[in-house]
């Protein structure tokens, strides 16, 4: 315990707050098209996810060996480079929260850290034949199989039940959507608490605390299962509404088709070690079951959006990271403490603007675009 510093244990909870935000960003992946069939009741739905997200941490802990000790180089990092990444992770997760934005928390993650450490450590310090390898392609290639599984599945549900009554067949495929919105949530939990668990891994590697090539301790994996579980259960209900409602209006042999390719494909990428983006996944999903239902309507602005949110979360949050690594490189604990009273001034600012107009379990099927009040509501009584 020698080698816990104030500064550690300071990245250590930030790295949770990271986890937690991870979990209610990443909700609607698992249980979005549930809520939106009527499959689940909102908050039932977020406290089974929240719950099978903990129970999914303790799955694997490939993922998590990635980030420690594969896309950067763990002997040069510091535990103020991981603080100052994870800064920009968290306040990426909180402004496309805020606006509804299905974009990814593991790029977040990942740019902030890749920013951190090339500024803080230099260029070499990121093996950037890793990130391609273990990021950049599953990024590119996980929606697209994800979609294509779920549009092949889409049609085969379709086809197998045309001639079945359709009250129960969406009785039948809304019991089903409960076993593999289930099975989604616990995949999630294994992929990106994992992400976390290697973040912190990483930041006892670099105080000495571990071993390289260290694994993550009993007690990380139990604390970032416990923080993406509670994360979850709070439910982000911005990014539910976008993902259930505003790529496509989904009926229950889509939702299990999507939820069912979703998690196959994170499942498998978790076994094999690669960090993929589940928002990624899961959107890919959706649009393939989308596209295979005969008539269906896919938005593709509302889907343009995503994607161009996917291309710039990496570079922002990078540079948010590497701009708060300088701020900690040569500014020492001031420099720290700056960083860390202006990110939080930032993510205080955030949810109050959130809450002009506030989405919750009651209004989140209500509507398929979040949008954001300059004003406050007007009160009952008063004009408005």
């Amino acid at each position: 315990m020698d080698h816990i510093t104030f500064l550690v244990a300071v990245v250590i909870v930030t790295a949770l707050a990271f986890d937690f935000t991870n979990g209610f960003h990443d909700t609607a992946n698992a249980m979005a098209t549930s809520i939106a069939t009527g499959a689940l009741k909102p908050r039932t739905a977020v406290l089974v996810s929240g719950v099978l997200n903990i129970v999914g941490a303790f799955l694997s802990t490939e993922v998590a060996k990635t980030i420690s000790g594969g896309i950067v180089d763990d002997t040069l990092v510091s535990p103020g480079m991981i603080f100052a990444g994870l800064v920009g992770a968290i306040l990426w997760n909180l402004l496309t929260w805020l606006v509804g934005l299905p974009s990814s928390s593991s790029h977040a993650l990942f740019g902030g850290l890749i920013g951190a450490v090339w500024v803080g450590a230099g260029s070499h310090g990121v093996h950037f034949d890793k990130v391609v390898e273990k990021v950049l392609i599953p990024a590119v290639a996980s929606p697209v199989v994800a979609g294509v599984a779920a549009l092949i599945a889409t049609y085969l549900a379709y086809k197998l039940t045309a001639r079945g009554r359709k009250d129960s067949v969406t009785k039948g495929f809304r019991i089903g959507q409960i076993a593999s919105a289930s099975l989604v949530s616990l995949a999630h939990g294994t992929n990106d608490a994992q992400k976390t668990m290697g973040i912190i891994t990483l930041t006892l590697i670099s105080a000495g605390a571990l071993g390289h090539d260290a694994g993550p301790p009993v007690w990380v994996i139990a604390s970032a299962g416990l923080a993406i579980g509670l994360g979850t259960y709070l439910g982000g209900w911005r990014i539910i509404r976008t993902m259930g409602k505003g790529l496509t209006e989904i009926q229950s042999p889509q939702g299990f088709a999507a939820e069912t390719a979703s998690t196959t494909v994170i499942l498998t990428s978790a076994h094999l070690g690669f960090a993929l983006s589940t928002t990624q996944v899961a959107s890919g999903s959706i649009l393939g079951a989308g596209l295979g239902r005969r008539l269906a309507e896919v938005r593709w602005g509302v889907a343009g959006r995503m994607v161009a949110a996917w291309l710039i979360t990496l570079p922002s949050a990078a540079l948010v990271g590497g701009i708060s690594a300088a701020a900690v490189k040569h500014g020492g604990n001031f420099g720290t403490v700056v960083v860390a009273l202006v990110g939080a001034a930032v993510a205080a600012g955030i949810v109050l603007v959130s809450r002009r107009n506030p989405v919750d379990a009651s209004n989140v099927n209500d509507a398929h675009e979040v949008t954001l009040r300059t004003e406050p509501p007007a009160r009952v009584g008063t004009a408005a």
